[in-house]
């Protein structure tokens, strides 16, 4: 699959677990200094890892705040739960965190990125049903033509196009979506599955007759590339990935591993 020639971005997740606020809203803000291009937390209400009753917040009022602090990265959720919040809801709330980020300059920084939802206990701990993977992704396809739509109608609106992306790698349902909707596509896929993944992204964008060369590839950096030689990273740019997002936990947030990934997207970008 090939596409506009995209810069090499680099995006941290911190993740808002096992951590004090204050820990959260600092390195948010070194992150934004260091030139990070963007900065996610996720949507869970639990830790994913470690103590499973340790310290948590939730992702879109955070959110809020971090569009308020900082003044140049791009912000969002790897990913929002598509199945806690009603779409319309959605598509307001991330209306007004564009607008938030968008002090100073008048254009937004919002990604948002968005996903089926998976963690079970989520949704038995506050009361949502959690179904089969098949109805949260039918439920997903469903939302998304009302998020788009609810952006047209409100006042204000957004300050840009909010750029949609959608995290998962699902042949028959995800990409399909991620076809017809996504400007960036997110998952964890190693170099054999990206592109088999690619090809069938390719098969369901003609499907839909849309061009999916022009969707951003992202990929998760997983600790068998983020501490290590950049070989796996350069093989997967070589297949078209440009977004890299390094996974960060509290109660830390050890950023030393960032700028040698902001040293490599910045010679990529140089040549």
């Amino acid at each position: 699959m090939t596409g506009p020639r995209r810069p090499v971005r680099i995006g941290v997740q911190l993740q808002p677990q096992h951590a004090i606020y204050e820990a959260i809203r600092e390195r948010a803000a070194e992150l934004d200094d260091l030139g990070v291009d963007i900065l996610f937390n996720w949507d869970h209400f639990y830790p994913l890892n470690g103590d499973p009753s340790g310290m948590h917040f939730e992702s879109w009022t955070m959110l809020a705040a971090l569009a308020e602090q900082t003044r140049r990265v791009e912000l969002g959720a790897l990913v929002n739960c598509n199945s806690y919040r009603n779409a319309n809801l959605q598509a307001d709330m991330a209306r007004t965190i564009d607008q938030i980020s968008a002090h100073g300059t008048g254009r937004g920084r919002f990604v948002f990125g968005t996903g089926s939802g998976w963690f079970e206990r989520d949704y038995d701990e506050y009361g949502y049903e959690f179904g089969t993977v098949g109805q949260r992704l039918d439920a997903l396809a469903h939302s998304l033509p009302v998020i788009e739509d609810r952006w047209t109608k409100l006042n204000p609106p957004p300050t840009r196009k909010i750029p949609i992306l959608i995290g998962g790698a699902g042949e028959k349902k995800t990409l399909r979506i991620v076809a017809a909707h996504a400007d960036i596509w997110h998952s964890y896929s190693d170099l054999p599955t990206l592109e088999r993944k690619l090809a069938i992204l390719g098969e369901h964008g003609r499907a839909v007759g849309r061009d999916v060369s022009r969707i951003e590839i992202s990929a998760g950096v997983l600790d068998s590339i983020a501490h290590r030689s950049f070989q796996d990273a350069d093989e997967l740019h070589a297949m078209g990935t440009t977004l890299f997002t390094i996974g960060l936990s509290g109660p830390d947030y050890d950023l030393a591993v960032v700028h040698d990934w902001l040293a490599w997207r910045d010679h990529k970008n140089a040549r």
